[in-house]
């Protein structure tokens, strides 16, 4: 145990303590603000209990859906060890920065993105950190941006609920959650994993989207299950998830974020249910 609780720092991932019981505690400073260049409405994060559902690729479509509608969005790509909004947007513009803080880049419409792959060299280089340096970068990235006027900043956030979960979470002003599945039995049991922790973090849940959930045959029209029957129906019932919302397998979507013009994508409306919560965030003072 620590002698005392100063001592602590509550970035477990670095610790070489064992037996403490105050693992869920803030981290200091509780509650971070923006910098004066800064002015943002509400904060979503978008998360899932494992990788490989397509978090990153919901988020883009979720801020390229908000911005379509006249919005000023913003992303902070919170996936330190795998950034991949860049690559969603065509970005390969490294970010500046004056005296007031980090300048973000902007998509073609206007969202404003940052990200460690905007600060590398290349674009593969690996990013090799413990827990404590990623989330004191994501505190930087909050405070230390020139964010300028947004309505939403979307926070795509790594898989899984240790380190930066929790950073995010207890430290920065996150008005609700978006969570991101697949079809399997797997998926569904650890997005309730995530689900529960937001919960009891009192961060409200605004909706699920189950993406990959079908794919459509071009040329009889017959929806193919290949994951299986959707289930984000009975997942969001059960954890009282009020808006759910279903992507397919779409080879058009794939060609278009492997190009960097995951913009040019139409939903056709697929998303309402989950951005129609999140646009309620909005006219709540």
């Amino acid at each position: 145990m620590a002698e005392t609780t100063e001592e602590c720092t509550h970035e477990c991932s670095g610790c070489g303590v064992s037996g403490c019981g105050d693992r869920m505690a803030p981290a200091a400073p509780p509650k971070l603000e923006p910098n004066k260049r800064s002015s943002i409405g509400r904060v979503i994060g978008v998360v899932s209990g494992k990788g490989g559902v397509g978090k990153s690729l919901v988020t883009s479509l979720i801020a390229s859906d908000l911005a379509a509608k006249g919005n000023k969005v913003a992303i902070l790509d919170a996936d330190v060890t795998g950034p991949s909004i860049p690559k969603s947007f065509g970005m390969h513009t490294t970010v500046s920065g004056d005296e007031d803080g980090i300048n973000p880049v902007a998509t073609p419409s206007g969202i404003k993105v940052i990200s460690v792959n905007l600060m590398v060299p290349e674009e593969d280089v690996p990013v090799a950190w413990r827990g404590p340096v990623i989330t004191g970068i994501l505190r930087q990235f909050f405070c230390e941006v020139n964010w300028g006027d947004v309505d939403y900043l979307l926070i795509d956030m790594p898989p899984g609920t240790s380190d930066v979960f929790l950073t995010v979470l207890q430290t920065l002003p996150v008005d609700g959650i978006v969570m991101v599945s697949a079809p399997q039995e797997l998926v569904q049991m650890i997005v309730g994993k995530a689900a529960n922790l937001a919960s009891k973090m009192e961060v409200p849940t605004l909706g699920l989207v189950e993406n990959m959930a079908f794919f459509q045959c071009d040329d009889c029209g017959k929806k193919h299950y290949i994951f299986g029957e959707p289930q984000g129906a009975a997942v969001a019932e059960r954890y009282g998830i009020d808006a759910v919302a279903t992507l397919p397998m779409d080879p058009a979507l794939a060609r278009l974020v492997d190009a960097g013009k995951v913009e040019e994508y139409d939903v056709e409306g697929a998303l309402d249910p989950v951005i129609v919560q999140i646009e309620k965030l909005a006219k709540v003072s």
